[in-house]
């Protein structure tokens, strides 16, 4: 368990709450500020999707200003990488192992997004400032401390299964009010989130709290959303995340995914790896390097005899047999799709053997090359987004 590892803030949870002090509070270890309104932001991620079918995921833990301003990326020397390094060398594997199913990337990058989420925000808490820390504690634990925080917030707020023992579940046809979805939710948890939506559709959610003593092992105060978030009064959408059932869908292929380009091709994709055995791999990030991470998105272009490839990071090409994607491709490279055991596989310069020197597991990336003449043989195989 992660928790005879966890650090202590030796804080009292009896004293102020943050932004409801009346006197100036001295000792910032244990009083959260200036950043005493915390949000704790999910995702409802459907193109693509991620996280499992039933359930939002984290976003983050923001520490906003009292006043609704915020501040970010307070200490660059506190910027970590390596996060899932960080937490299971410092007994944290089960809140690693919660967060690359609940805390995961539209498109793949968990570990960016999590360094991302603790520079940008986790930095900013005064609770977990270095000084604060019991003395002899190990580089990185008020990061590692941040985690746990957030995932252990997140496990008490059930927006999905909220929504769900109300009759509201995700839909292809359904729209729903804004009072019918805030209703729901408040009966449930007591207090009112700010939703917001894309193009009508929910997208988001954030739940608000105070502090009382450190992020660390403090105690949170569910607060009502002092602003409401971006969703219309009525129309509001709740889609289905792909792969969860419920059909409905206009699709025209038959994985219930995006529809196709001409020949068949799904114009958004992702690339899974099928080992010589049949077994799955894992598949492609953004940057096109092979890991078992939540897998990117691909757009691709074109028909199944001649296609390109995108990502969010760019282009994607061979060059001296290697496979790129980023914003250092400048020319992107044709691709083609082939039919095998009703399978599409990607195929370059009508081959579709991919190769790489070892195979990936947890947070490791392997670099991507044509042909067979690396350790670790693979087909890609298209699978609509």
């Amino acid at each position: 368990m992660d928790l005879f590892k966890r650090i202590s803030s030796g804080c009292s949870t009896s004293g102020a709450t943050s932004c409801h002090n009346t006197t100036a509070q001295s000792d910032l270890c244990c009083f959260e500020s200036p950043g005493g309104l915390l949000l704790q932001t999910q995702f409802w991620d459907t193109n693509p999707s991620t996280g499992p079918s039933d359930s939002w995921t984290i976003h983050g833990l923001w520490p906003d200003n009292c006043d609704g301003t915020y501040e970010e990326n307070c200490d660059s020397s506190r910027d970590y990488s390596d996060i899932a390094g960080l937490l299971e060398d410092q007994g944290a594997s089960d809140t690693l192992s919660y967060m690359q199913q609940y805390w995961v990337d539209i498109d793949g990058e968990n570990e960016q997004f999590w360094e991302h989420e603790w520079s940008t925000h986790g930095t900013c808490y005064s609770t977990l400032e270095t000084s604060c820390l019991p003395s002899g504690s190990a580089k990185g634990a008020e990061a590692v401390a941040f985690f746990q925080t957030v995932v252990k917030l997140f496990k008490t707020l059930p927006t999905y299964t909220w929504l769900a023992d109300a009759g509201i579940t995700p839909s292809s046809s359904k729209t729903y009010t804004l009072s019918t979805l805030t209703s729901a939710l408040k009966s449930a948890s007591g207090v009112t989130p700010a939703l917001s939506c894309s193009s009508g559709s929910l997208d988001a959610i954030s739940w608000y709290f105070n502090l009382k003593g450190s992020l660390i092992d403090g105690t949170f105060v569910p607060i009502d959303a002092p602003e409401s978030g971006s969703c219309p009064s009525s129309g509001i959408k709740y889609p289905l995340k792909s792969g969860s059932g419920g059909g409905g869908g206009t699709s025209t292929t038959t994985s219930g995914g995006s529809s196709p380009t001409s020949g068949g091709l799904p114009s958004k994709a992702h690339l899974t790896a099928s080992t010589s055995s049949g077994s799955s791999t894992g598949g492609l990030l953004s940057a096109g390097t092979w890991s078992t991470q939540t897998l990117a998105t691909y757009t691709l272009s074109g028909s199944a005899s001649s296609f390109t490839m995108s990502t969010s990071k760019g282009k994607c090409a061979v060059s001296s047999g290697k496979l790129t994607c980023g914003s250092s491709v400048s020319s992107a490279s044709s691709f083609s799709a082939v039919s095998s055991g009703g399978k599409l596989l990607l195929a370059y310069s009508g081959s579709t053997a991919w190769t790489a020197d070892g195979s990936p597991s947890g947070s490791t990336q392997e670099t991507v090359y044509t042909g067979s003449s690396h350790s670790n043989d693979f087909t890609l195989v298209i699978a609509s987004a």
